[in-house]
């Protein structure tokens, strides 16, 4: 099969060819789009896996771990990009030398990693205006919002768009290569129901052994009806989608997966690990909805075992769902929490269902949970609006909150003895791993959103604001 894709629309653009796949709910456009340059700026070099960063948190377990670097020289910036076309909502991407960006313009930018200045620039479609949307707190625009993933092995990124095509709003996935810019693939994703307005892609994209990940919720206010979604397909493009569906009996809505914008996880079996959000079920004495839970499946998207805390009708009519990726530890545990600031420990081979936990602890955050973590070895660090959570994970599930930071509060990742998290405030904060005191910070200016997280990747830290990337010397 051929395997590339489409422009912004599905018209027939003059010296490109096109090939067309049709499937019972399937079509695929495909053909090579070479990419607008705006500046070359430096050379690409080979680099070491240490140096990349290739998805949300860096590896598909989401631990947000910097290796092979012990220290960020925040006293001063590195470099600091050229404003970009839109708002930034996406963890930065590092791979072979470049830094890969995506904006709400529904754009994806490569930036040198010795001095920011852009090297190449894809404009991928016209994003859908806020106003025709039925709620949301995203604006002027919304386009590319999740945080794209790169294979480095075919040396292609892949972003899920937000667009008009042919005057409908649609969710449509781009391959990319991440040497040229040039368009690879492009598939429309399928929704539970026609109209896909309602539908927001938060998280990051995921691979999972040649499948692109997926998940789809709705607007902030919950409006209109959609249903949570985890989907994948194959990275070229072609065949069928395979989709799981949160709230889908029939009177049921609702039900997000979105997690603060972090990833699905991809264990080492490839079984897909998500979070589901609030539904539509807020009255006792209804069948429970996989709603308010952690959701393990299969690659193929079938239901493995599921946990939900023995309040989830409770939690759903307050919306205080679950709202963090699931933390899935290499020791067989896996921690969960959410806005309700109860944090769970439970058994990975056994998630127990509803009310299956091995222990839970309030967090004492003080504020919302919500967000990707980050972990490394027992401890996990959780994304309290307050300021992060340091928490022991005991061998037999126990907890332990060993610190709460009162500045930062965005989704932290780990490089050295430092919690590295942005606040609202548009500082990122150093945050000392044994103490939880603010031993570094700096000053980013205008954030975009609350969930933005910074990555290490080519010898630097880097952090988003609203327009630009922030970017300090990390060794």
């Amino acid at each position: 099969m051929v395997r590339l894709t489409a422009r912004n629309s599905w018209r027939r653009r003059r010296g490109f060819a096109r090939t067309w796949v049709m499937g019972l709910s399937t079509v695929l456009a495909v053909w090579v789009v070479p990419a607008q340059t705006i500046a070359i700026a430096g050379s690409l070099t080979a680099a070491s896996p240490s140096a990349d960063w290739l998805g949300y948190h860096a590896t598909p377990s989401g631990a947000g771990v910097a290796r092979g670097v012990s220290q960020v020289d925040t006293t001063r910036r590195r470099w600091t990009s050229p404003v970009l076309d839109g708002e930034l909502y996406g963890e930065p991407l590092v791979f072979a030398h470049e830094v890969l960006v995506a904006t709400q313009n529904d754009s994806l930018y490569a930036l040198s990693a010795s001095d920011g200045a852009v090297l190449w620039r894809r404009h991928l479609a016209s994003p859908v205006a806020s106003s025709s949307l039925p709620c949301g707190d995203i604006s002027p625009v919304l386009g590319i919002t999740g945080t794209p993933v790169i294979d480095a092995a075919r040396r292609e990124i892949f972003v899920m768009a937000f667009e008009v095509d042919r005057g409908r709003a649609r969710h449509v996935i781009y391959g990319i290569s991440v040497t040229s810019g040039r368009i690879m693939m492009r598939r429309g994703v399928t929704t539970p129901t026609s109209d896909q307005r309602p539908y927001l892609n938060r998280s990051g994209l995921a691979i999972d052994r040649g499948r692109l990940v997926y998940t789809l919720g709705g607007n902030y206010g919950d409006c209109a009806n959609y249903h949570g979604v985890v989907g994948s397909l194959r990275e070229d493009g072609s065949g069928p989608e395979a989709t799981f569906v949160v709230d889908r009996a029939r009177g049921q809505r609702e039900g997000a997966v979105w997690m603060g914008g972090a990833a699905a996880v991809v264990d080492t079996r490839g079984n897909v690990w998500v979070a589901s959000g609030n539904g539509s079920v807020t009255s006792a004495g209804q069948p429970y909805d996989h709603s308010d839970a952690v959701l393990e499946l299969s690659s193929a998207m079938r239901l493995e075992g599921f946990f939900a805390p023995s309040t989830w009708v409770q939690d759903n009519a307050s919306d205080a769902d679950l709202s963090v990726a699931p933390v899935v530890m290499g020791d067989g545990l896996v921690v969960a929490t959410g806005k309700s600031g109860r944090i769970y420990s439970l058994r990975a081979s056994h998630l127990g269902g509803v009310g299956g936990q091995l222990t839970q602890i309030d967090s004492g955050c003080g504020d919302v949970i919500d967000g990707g973590a980050a972990f490394q070895g027992d401890v996990v660090y959780l994304p309290c609006a307050a300021g992060p959570l340091a928490v022991r994970v005991g061998r037999s599930g126990h907890l332990d909150v060993l610190w709460r930071a009162t500045s930062g509060g965005g989704p932290p990742i780990v490089v050295g003895r430092r919690v590295w998290s942005i606040g609202a405030d548009g500082v990122l904060y150093g945050i000392d791993v044994a103490s939880g005191e603010v031993a570094q910070r700096a000053n980013l200016g205008p954030l975009s959103n609350h969930f933005s997280t910074p990555s290490v990747g080519a010898g630097l830290l880097l952090a988003p604001t609203s327009r630009q990337v922030v970017a300090f010397n990390a060794h």
